[in-house]
């Protein structure tokens, strides 16, 4: 190979420099007036590497064909005279078996309708107007952020959101979409994958078709169908940084989802197609690993996979202003090239967040003991990933839905929640024994776990109520919906929730609504007016965390210092923010949270209080005042007192 993988710590020095795009190794084209550079990976053994031009994105012949030649080991390049600006390209190798199909390389930055062509454009050009003043929203710590995960459709596609640009990037635009999102309180989205992906037919814009967009086809280019035009190179990239300057003017940070794990297939991918039996991991008798569930799994830890990841997060973080990232499957990929990844982003920015799902969806083909898993995640440099362990301890394991956990009053589930709400450190009053899936602290500081009970995946928080607790009223599941997020927003770490679920959304009991249609995803916003209590409780427990430092602390010492765990009746969490913590006005803050169905009894330390969560609301300026040295809290709910 051109690159090895002692090479790396090199690059991510000179390569992650703040000129550029951070293309080093798969510069592709390189465009000007005079000529155009293309520059591809192939092997070296290829008989030969061709390009080829064409006037359309689809569709019509050939204009043009050049013959690449090998300037290097695994190196081919091309220059072809005269301006190109408008014209698609696409790659030929043929091998000592076969001539492989036509490919717009690994790394096109434009392409044409559904992906199969790059095109040639001026970046430049893709710019809205005040893009190069655009600024990313500041945050102290990654456990300020609020973190809104939402697709496209979901979001905007329902006649009930009074959005113009509905599926849109352009959709996040509208002052209508800026102002909800300001009032919710969120300074996070996490946009579901936004890269060109395989399953959804660009040519046809008015036939409605859904998939969440986890197969990959060009990772670094934004996906058609969610612009106003996919025939027209230059407009998925403008619409897609008009949305992400928009946001940012709003104070809203903007987080991809990147799927490195696999892509739509093997064969026809265009990782396939440069560099044939190369990207991907194999089994020990030579077939395809599939750690994704996808019937494929990149490997990240060869050269020219590492270097390409690490090339692409720096490309959506320089040229599209992109805060953060969450990583499939993060479980697949390996802990050096994850810890390069955040090394290589800090040149840019250190506030860019990363995070992912710190498991896989099979077994690998790598050793265990070097994948960015939850359980390696302390080898991890400042990479934070879900936290199941308290996700299934409210709602009940990913393995059932008719199982529930705290929130059906099943017992037990108190110490998995406990180490959730302490940022999955090592506390002292916590039995990891009694946790249930890790016995081991996992994070070195809170701010890598990342808090939920719910998100695109499996069923969503109300439809899981539904399942889990036959016969539950609407009322009840108001109840739970409310209180399963209190555990989440009063949890050290960063929270996270699903789009819609602050106005009680549904699936319609769908588990993995991947291509279901725009009716089972799509958010029906008159909920927000059916349901304005749930909505105003979200708001005000985004509020009451914003306001309080005591439930971000980032430091594994401080939270030991000043979070203590109080004896509570089964099904019962409750704990105390003592002594200002992280520098907080109120000196104690007392949270307790009941499973139950019925009313309990917990004991606190005697003092004066006053309630700013009681009765399923919220008042920061108080609700009533308690005295003494126990409270009960009612069936169901949550309680908050402070002094």
């Amino acid at each position: 190979m051109a690159l090895m993988a002692g090479s790396l710590s090199a690059y991510a020095q000179q390569a992650t420099n703040k000129q550029g795009d951070g293309q080093q190794t798969f510069d592709e084209m390189t465009y000007s007036k005079e000529a155009t550079a293309f520059r591809l990976n192939a092997p070296s053994k290829a008989k030969g590497v061709k390009i080829h031009i064409y006037n359309e994105g689809a569709g019509g012949d050939r204009v043009q064909t050049v013959k690449m030649k090998r300037t290097a080991t695994d190196t081919w390049t091309a220059n072809v005279k005269g301006d190109l600006k408008g014209k698609f390209y696409t790659f030929q190798v043929e091998t000592a078996k076969k001539t492989m199909q036509e490919t717009p390389g690994v790394f096109a930055k434009a392409v044409g309708v559904n992906g199969k062509r790059a095109a040639v454009i001026d970046m430049a050009e893709t710019n809205p107007e005040g893009w190069d003043a655009d600024k990313r929203p500041l945050t102290k710590s990654p456990t300020d952020l609020v973190i809104y995960e939402l697709h496209h459709r979901d979001f905007s596609i329902s006649p009930t959101s009074g959005l113009k640009s509905k599926g849109k990037f352009l959709a996040l635009t509208e002052p209508k979409a800026i102002y909800y999102l300001k009032t919710l309180g969120v300074n996070a989205i996490h946009i579901l994958p936004s890269f060109d992906f395989a399953s959804v037919d660009e040519s046809q814009p008015n036939v409605a078709q859904y998939n969440w967009g986890y197969d990959p086809l060009n990772y670094n280019v934004p996906e058609g169908s969610y612009s106003t035009d996919a025939t027209k190179p230059s407009v998925r990239i403008k619409e897609f940084k008009q949305m992400v300057q928009e946001l940012h003017k709003a104070g809203i940070r903007v987080i991809l989802d990147v799927v490195y794990n696999h892509t739509f297939n093997i064969n026809e991918s265009n990782f396939t197609l440069t560099y044939p039996d190369y990207y991907y991991r194999t089994t020990k008798d030579g077939k395809p690993s599939d750690g994704s569930g996808c019937g494929n799994e990149t490997a990240s830890e060869k050269p020219l996979m590492r270097e390409f990841i690490i090339e692409s997060a720096l490309y959506w973080a320089k040229e599209y202003h992109i805060d953060g990232f969450r990583f499939d499957l993060m479980g697949v990929h390996d802990i050096e090239t994850m810890n390069l990844i955040r090394k290589a982003l800090d040149t840019v920015d250190p506030n860019i967040y990363i995070y992912g799902e710190g498991w896989s969806a099979g077994q690998c083909a790598y050793p265990t003991e070097k994948l960015a898993t939850k359980a390696n995640a302390k080898q991890l440099d400042r990479i934070g990933a879900f936290c199941d362990d308290m996700r299934d301890g409210i709602r009940g394991p990913f393995s059932d839905d008719h199982k529930s956990g705290i929130l059906g009053a099943i017992a037990n589930n108190e110490e998995s929640i406990k180490f959730g709400i302490a940022g999955c450190i090592d506390h002292p009053q916590i039995d990891l024994n009694k946790v249930n899936y890790s016995k081991a602290a996992w994070t070195n500081s809170p701010a890598q776990m990342i808090a939920y009970v719910s998100c695109h995946d499996d069923m969503c928080l109300v439809d899981r109520l539904k399942a889990s607790i036959p016969g539950i009223t609407t009322d009840e599941i108001i109840r739970l919906d409310l209180l399963a997020q209190t555990f989440v927003f009063t949890a050290q770490g960063v929270p996270f929730i699903y789009a819609g679920e602050e106005v009680l959304r549904d699936k319609k009991g769908v588990h993995n609504s991947y291509k279901s249609p725009d009716y089972i995803n799509a958010i029906d916003w008159t909920y927000k007016d059916r349901y304005p209590q749930v909505f105003d409780y979200y708001r005000s427990l985004i509020e009451l965390r914003r306001n309080h430092p005591a439930f971000r602390m980032a430091d594994a010492d401080m939270v030991r210092r000043h979070l203590e765990f109080l004896d509570a009746p089964q099904n019962v969490v409750a704990f105390r923010l003592k002594d200002h913590a992280n520098g907080d006005a109120w000196q104690d803050i007392i949270v307790i949270m009941n499973g139950n169905k019925t009313a309990q009894k917990v004991n606190i330390p005697q003092g004066a209080y006053t309630s700013v969560c009681q009765n399923q609301q919220i008042n920061l300026s108080g609700i009533t005042t308690i005295e003494g040295n126990s409270v009960e809290v009612a069936p169901q709910e949550a309680l908050i007192i402070v002094k």
